[in-house]
């Protein structure tokens, strides 16, 4: 019987790999990588084959999705594989779906953890985690004709007080990846068709660039000003407070540059 190890590389560089998942990797039979689902800023994939001692093998979106990930199942199946993926294995839900169909090919599955997107970018912002409601992925598309999904979800968590963490859409393939101005702008489009009052100028909102780096960017400030904001190289990410605690507030005001007058808005 094979096997399949799903191993998180962490957020920004090759030495953010866990001391465990190098392990691993380093006592796998093959080894493939896909890099398409998050950006990696500095990473650099000849020094990540030199820590491993093995030829990375890079998976495409094609390779995992259309073509149900055969090739790397193939090799699964009769040795020990492992897939490298940015951040955290199974935040994606395009592995999610992989791990359960390696189990019911009877290829055994296990996953090494990394750094994540969420808990970094939650940390950032020193707005508490537990006070977070559901996240939505604002995706590239034309302002007249994008999806209104982003705007419902803000705007739900924000009814109850809650704050929204905002992925912001990649395309690998493209080089495109959305920044914070870019997300921010297709926001205002959508209040704009809702008119609910929920994204305006006024409208707190957080934008990070770089999380899990060793230079992030992190900048609160009303959303008119935010567009302005110069966040530095992607991948961005973006936070919409709900309520805020007043130790929340002074958090966003000594981490995050906020204005000093979002201490009224202390609820």
């Amino acid at each position: 019987m094979g096997e399949l190890v799903f191993i998180g590389l962490g957020l920004s560089k090759e030495t953010d790999i866990s001391l465990k998942g190098l392990e691993k990797a380093k006592g796998a039979d093959v080894v493939f990588a896909e890099l398409y689902t998050s950006l990696m800023p500095e990473l650099n994939l000849q020094k990540l084959e030199e820590m491993i001692g093995k030829r990375i093998r890079v998976v495409s979106r094609r390779n995992l999705e259309e073509e149900e990930g055969k090739a790397m199942f193939e090799e699964a199946q009769k040795s020990m594989a492992v897939l490298l993926v940015p951040g955290d294995p199974l935040i994606a839900t395009t592995h999610v779906d992989l791990r359960m169909r390696a189990q019911k090919m009877g290829i055994s599955t296990s996953v090494v953890h990394g750094a994540s997107i969420i808990s970094a970018v939650i940390g950032l912002s020193g707005l508490h985690n537990y006070k977070f409601g559901r996240s939505v992925t604002i995706p590239f598309s034309d302002a007249d004709t994008s999806t209104e999904t982003p705007y419902n979800v803000i705007a739900e968590n924000l009814k109850g007080g809650l704050h929204t963490l905002c992925f912001l859409d990649i395309k690998a393939e493209e080089k495109r990846y959305m920044t914070v101005k870019e997300g921010l702008q297709i926001l205002f489009a959508l209040e704009k068709r809702k008119r609910l009052g929920r994204i305006t100028a006024d409208t707190l909102a957080v934008g990070i660039g770089r999380a899990g780096s060793e230079n992030p960017t992190v900048k609160a400030d009303f959303a008119e000003e935010l567009l302005e904001f110069d966040f530095g190289k992607p991948p961005h990410s973006l936070v919409f407070p709900g309520r805020l605690h007043f130790m929340e507030a002074e958090a966003l005001i000594t981490l995050a540059k906020a204005p000093e007058g979002i201490r009224k808005m202390v609820e």
